[in-house]
């Protein structure tokens, strides 16, 4: 145990990972040089590399994979096999025929804003920000930014609608759904 949070059985935690308080782990995650935030929850078979970060009360489902260089910011719903990507040109070796190594390739960073949801299967390409309270569907290929409130869907992934009351406590019930009446 660890900050009060137990390490399940099978799970693979490097001890250079940051765990909030009240974290929930399911077997067979893959966690190393990332930071969690507080009660945040993260399913079965999940990698969250070195360099990454969890918001507080986040819910990463299984099968996901978050490397180097996604921020993901509080309260964000992230679904069973979401991939982020870090490198626009990924290519194993040089032009010399070389093996990669850690200074070879560029990583770009990607941001998810507070509150927002990435449904099931999507991808997400680098260098993009996901705003606060965004709704990314299932399946989606994101490759530009995401407005705030935007809803969108689609390989690739285009604009839906706009929710028209994006901001915390107008419009939004409990649960960071839409009230009834929207």
């Amino acid at each position: 145990m660890r900050n009060e949070v137990q390490i399940p059985k099978y799970a693979c935690v490097a001890d250079d990972v940051r765990l909030g308080p009240q974290v929930r782990l399911a077997p067979f995650v893959n966690l190393y040089g990332c930071e969690i935030g507080a009660q945040t929850r993260i399913g079965a078979f999940v990698e969250i590399q070195r360099g990454a970060s969890i918001g507080q009360r986040c819910k990463i489902s299984s099968h996901s994979f978050i490397c180097e260089g996604v921020t993901v910011d509080d309260e964000v719903f992230i679904g069973h096999g979401v991939v982020f990507i870090n490198d626009r040109y990924p290519r194993a070796t040089n032009p010399d025929g070389s093996s990669k190594g850690d200074g070879d390739w560029r990583m770009e960073k990607t941001i998810v804003g507070r509150r927002a949801s990435i449904g099931s299967g999507a991808i997400i390409m680098c260098g993009v920000t996901i705003g606060a309270q965004a709704i990314v569907g299932a399946g989606a290929l994101v490759t530009r930014d995401v407005a705030p409130g935007a809803i969108v869907a689609g390989h690739p992934a285009r604009l839906r609608r706009l929710i028209e009351h994006a901001d915390p406590g107008s419009g939004f019930s409990p649960d960071g759904g839409l009230d009834a009446a929207d």
